[in-house]
């Protein structure tokens, strides 16, 4: 790898893997919606500004919209609302931890619904390890446990929607030929309008227009909803999907490092054994998985808190060879 493909993947890691502490400080000021409302814009206004300079139009018709608008709630607004409702609750590290569950939830909802064949008992390990380490994670037996809770579930089900979403966009949106930086863009778009329709769910509270509120907001908008995103693309043209995988297994040790030492969240034995043991099941279910005629890095499995990776696959299929460079 290049020093700068490394640097890259280093500032990808560090930008996503932040954006729990980000959310967790936002909510110092703001409501979980209003959160998810300015990420969402301020992130279309990065890509949208991209797609400008490039002359990149954005897609048009009836039935693309209504896919992106699908996409849009069940990878964006249902998890980015339910991770900012849950960090009312538990740590920021928690969160970072049980979100890196996506990959595990999408090859199970892929298997559910038809998309995803062939098992094996590897994955099936890789499976049973991962949600083991998630249990590990919750600690149940502990009676003195915040991540029993409410908070902690949120979570499980924002990694499911995660899941769903990418098992979805694979089947109505991948193979387009739409650009993907206009794609993610319509989505984050068709996401901020739906999270706004919902925001008298809320009552309409005053934001408390703090320092550390705002700043993080407009880092989780700009650089980890928007800025991270081209990185992502730069770093898998350079580099090939394989390598910029790799920072799947970057975030949750960024962010329960981060909720430590920034907010003082406690780091347990269980949570750094359990988040080991989910990220070793991940390994062992994405092992050498592709798209049709794609490669489909972990990264775009991951749950990631960038709302519109590339479009998954259609339907997974495992490999005998090594994943080929977009």
């Amino acid at each position: 790898m290049s020093r700068s493909s490394l640097v890259r993947l280093a500032l990808l890691a560090l930008l996503w893997g932040s954006s729990f502490l980000w959310i967790k400080l936002a909510l110092r000021g703001f409501t979980p919606m209003q959160i998810v409302v300015a990420r969402l814009v301020l992130g279309v206004v990065v890509l949208a500004l991209i797609a400008r300079v490039r002359g990149l139009r954005w897609p048009r018709g009836l039935g693309i919209w209504a896919h992106l608008f699908v996409a849009a709630l069940i990878a964006n607004a249902i998890p980015y609302t339910l991770f900012g409702v849950a960090e009312q609750t538990i740590g920021s590290n928690v969160a970072g931890a049980l979100n890196a569950t996506t990959p595990l939830w999408a090859v199970v909802i892929a298997f559910l619904v038809g998309t995803e064949r062939g098992v094996g008992l590897r994955r099936v390990g890789g499976l049973i390890l991962g949600f083991a380490g998630t249990v590990l994670i919750f600690s149940p037996w502990q009676s003195s446990s915040e991540i029993v809770s409410w908070g902690g579930v949120a979570c499980l089900i924002a990694a499911a929607s995660y899941g769903v979403s990418y098992v979805y966009m694979g089947r109505f949106l991948a193979g387009r030929k739409i650009p993907s930086i206009t794609l993610a863009a319509s989505q984050l778009a068709a996401g901020a309008v739906l999270v706004a329709i919902a925001l008298p769910v809320e009552g309409f509270p005053s934001p408390a227009w703090r320092f550390d509120a705002v700043g993080s907001l407009l880092v989780l908008g700009l650089l980890g909803t928007g800025a991270a995103y081209v990185l992502n693309y730069r770093l898998i043209e350079d580099e090939g999907p394989t390598v910029a995988a790799t920072v799947t297994y970057l975030l949750p040790v960024v962010a329960v490092a981060l909720g430590a030492l920034v907010v003082g969240e406690a780091v347990t034995w269980p949570m750094v054994l359990g988040t080991a043991a989910v990220l070793a099941g991940v390994r062992l279910v994405q092992r050498r998985v592709r798209i049709e005629g794609q490669t489909l890095t972990q990264r775009q499995m991951s749950g990631s808190n960038v709302p519109a990776d590339v479009p998954p696959a259609r339907r997974l299929v495992e490999e005998g060879s090594e994943s080929r460079r977009r």
